[in-house]
């Protein structure tokens, strides 16, 4: 077979062996009648985890997080946003078309902002304007470069919303990346993710992009909560059956591909680095976690150089006229790596 290094994203991602294995063994029952004992559980995990009462299972990220807005807002609200978020950029228009409400953005950094810049965005109590009704925040940010929020400013958000009765909602999809970087490429403890999950009303975690499960998201939050969110998916077309053979793999990917997530992020500094020292990158956003995104000088477009690397064997995805973006992911070894970096460094890039 002729070399290959697929980057366009981490949801490429195929299921191991074991993973397999342990869908192939998976007790089930039906979801609908909450009679899925593989699901029961995982999902009882995921909200104990992150500090909360209880979660649910959907097959996508856009869904929790488009569930989660249906439950926190009404028709006519507004949601607010960094300008780079996947729920208003990548989710299909999902804000307005699934709950009749708007969106204010902000001009953040990297897809992080402050406080200050959230609390300047609410509208006044004034029957001529939106009902602010909910602020979002996504961590790791991918249109960011896989930027990484600091706890102390998700903390800062958390008090801003406390002060103005607002609820806060995590786009976690890569959550999983920012915590294995804040706490240096190890494993952090029960009590970080119990710290981290209690910033939040509500959190959408997936298990389908640097997890490696082949389906699968998982929102959290009260009971009350989602006993609600249970009812928007149903209205959503989200009820499932037998969904022990898609939990089950997610439930693997938290012991044995949590783990490993660190080597992603090694990869794409490595990838960082070397598109760094090319004579035709201009810029190279900081590479905090597995996603790199860089811009090409003036004379090639970014759909061009696609198109020559697709030629070599390496894909990857054009994010702009003149941008590129890498995701790092486990089926891409530490030699293919380097094998990359080899190709980057001879390419047109660096001529």
């Amino acid at each position: 077979m002729e070399w290959q290094a697929d980057f366009r994203s981490d949801t490429l991602t195929r299921p191991t062996a074991a993973m397999l294995d342990m869908m192939h063994r998976a007790e089930t029952g039906d979801d609908v009648f909450a009679e899925d004992p593989t699901t029961e559980a995982f999902q009882s995990r995921c909200a104990a985890m992150f500090g909360h009462e209880a979660a649910l299972f959907c097959p996508s990220g856009t869904m929790t997080n488009q569930i989660a807005i249906n439950v926190h807002v009404r028709p006519g609200d507004e949601v607010i946003c960094d300008r780079m978020a996947h729920i208003y950029n990548y989710e299909g228009g999902g804000i307005a078309r699934n709950s009749g409400a708007s969106v204010r953005m902000i001009e953040g950094d990297y897809g992080r902002f402050t406080w200050e810049e959230a609390a300047a965005e609410i509208n006044p109590t004034d029957s001529h304007y939106a009902r602010t009704s909910l602020v979002c925040i996504e961590d790791t940010c991918n249109r960011g470069g896989g930027s990484i929020w600091s706890l102390d400013a998700i903390k800062e958000i958390r008090r801003g919303c406390d002060e103005t009765n607002l609820p806060l909602h995590l786009d976690g999809a890569r959550c999983w990346n920012a915590m294995i970087a804040r706490a240096d490429g190890q494993l952090p403890s029960t009590k970080d993710w119990l710290t981290y999950g209690q910033l939040f009303d509500s959190i959408s975690v997936c298990f389908s992009k640097g997890l490696g499960a082949p389906a699968g998201s998982v929102l959290i939050g009260s009971s009350e909560f989602i006993a609600e969110a249970h009812r928007v998916r149903k209205v959503f077309g989200g009820g499932m059956r037998q969904i022990g053979v898609l939990t089950s793999a997610c439930n693997h990917a938290l012991d044995h591909e949590l783990p490993r997530l660190h080597f992603d992020h090694q990869h794409a500094k490595m990838i960082g680095r070397t598109l760094e020292s090319l004579k035709k990158v201009v810029a190279v956003d900081p590479v905090e976690t597995n996603i790199v995104i860089f811009e090409i000088a003036k004379g090639i477009t970014a759909s061009d150089f696609v198109k020559v690397a697709e030629s070599a064997g390496l894909y990857c995805f054009a994010f702009g006229p003149q941008r590129v973006r890498m995701v790092t992911h486990r089926d891409l070894s530490r030699k293919k790596i380097e094998e990359t970096c080899e190709f980057l460094a001879s390419s047109v890039l660096n001529r």
